[in-house]
């Protein structure tokens, strides 16, 4: 019997971690869209009205849904595990001199580093292991929002000036 108690004891611990495992990945995931997000709206203050109007339909609106979407997922599933949730601080969009281009680009690579991330945390199992559908819905929510964003950004950029 003693030997039971050890072993739900070590899967309550194991537990504990493979959730805060979860919160931490999904936290990093969430800085990369914030990272994203902060180097759209630097290219929009570079850009003319025109420019600025399609970024933002485009880019900025979808991202900046994916990050509120991100926080939410993060902030519900340690409300639901009675695990600290972190405060998001906005990300520095970066050097204006690296124009729009840079800005667009550098939010590419935050967009696919992002997906990237909860792609490999999908692919873990984790997600299915601490037995969470609304993680896991709302974590398949983001990556469809940013998956073909990269591509989308690519577009902008080629046709930008025209």
């Amino acid at each position: 019997m003693r030997s039971r108690t050890i072993y739900c004891e070590g899967m309550a611990y194991a537990t504990a971690e493979a959730r805060q495992e979860l919160l931490d990945t999904i936290a990093d995931a969430t800085d990369e869209i914030a990272v994203a997000l902060a180097a759209f709206g630097g290219a929009y203050e570079q850009l003319d009205e025109q420019g600025g109007d399609r970024l933002e339909a485009e880019l900025f609106r979808p991202v900046q849904l994916a990050y509120g979407r991100a926080r939410a997922a993060h902030s519900g599933f340690a409300q639901r595990t009675g695990l600290p949730a972190r405060d998001f601080k906005p990300a520095a969009a970066g050097h204006p001199s690296q124009g729009v281009k840079g800005f667009v680009d550098a939010a590419s690579e935050s967009l696919r580093a992002a997906d990237g991330t909860l792609a490999e945390l999908q692919d873990s199992m984790l997600p299915v292991e601490v037995g969470d559908a609304e993680l896991r819905a709302a974590l398949a929510g983001v990556r469809e929002l940013i998956a073909d964003l990269p591509a989308h950004a690519r577009r902008f950029v080629s046709t930008f000036g025209r």
